[in-house]
């Protein structure tokens, strides 16, 4: 590909005339490298064989540590256990929180951090079991 990048750098030195404000030469010249860049990284597409137990093993474990955080999220006290649900489970933020369930910002932002460190303490006390 060498003679594709000389073509590109004689193309774009060629332009060079064109441009219009001098003081945009080095947006100009950035935004040409980037388009190298992005070339060359559409060409060069690696392959891999997939291992298809890897997968499937990789899927259970996920799934094993998902279920094992939704069960420490439910024994959490309610307050927090219904902040987190919204957040984590549901994707909702903070204000989304608020006006779901008539609490202030505030509070939101409380139950969401102690609720967090509650989860965390659970979590981690049953990664040292």
């Amino acid at each position: 590909m060498p003679t594709t990048r000389r073509s590109r750098f004689l193309s774009a030195l060629t332009k060079l005339g064109t441009l219009r404000e001098p003081a945009a030469f080095a947006g100009w010249i950035a935004r040409i490298a980037r388009n190298r860049a992005e070339d060359l990284r559409r060409g060069s597409r690696e392959t891999r064989e997939l291992d298809r137990e890897h997968g499937r093993r990789a899927n259970q474990a996920e799934e094993a540590e998902a279920a094992s955080a939704l069960a420490a999220i439910r024994r959490l006290p309610e307050a927090y256990r219904e902040t987190l649900m919204l957040r984590l489970v549901e994707g909702m933020s903070g204000p989304e929180i608020a006006a779901r369930t008539g609490l202030t910002h505030g509070s939101v932002r409380v139950n969401l951090h102690r609720g967090m460190q509650l989860l965390r303490e659970a979590l981690g006390s049953k990664s040292h079991e």
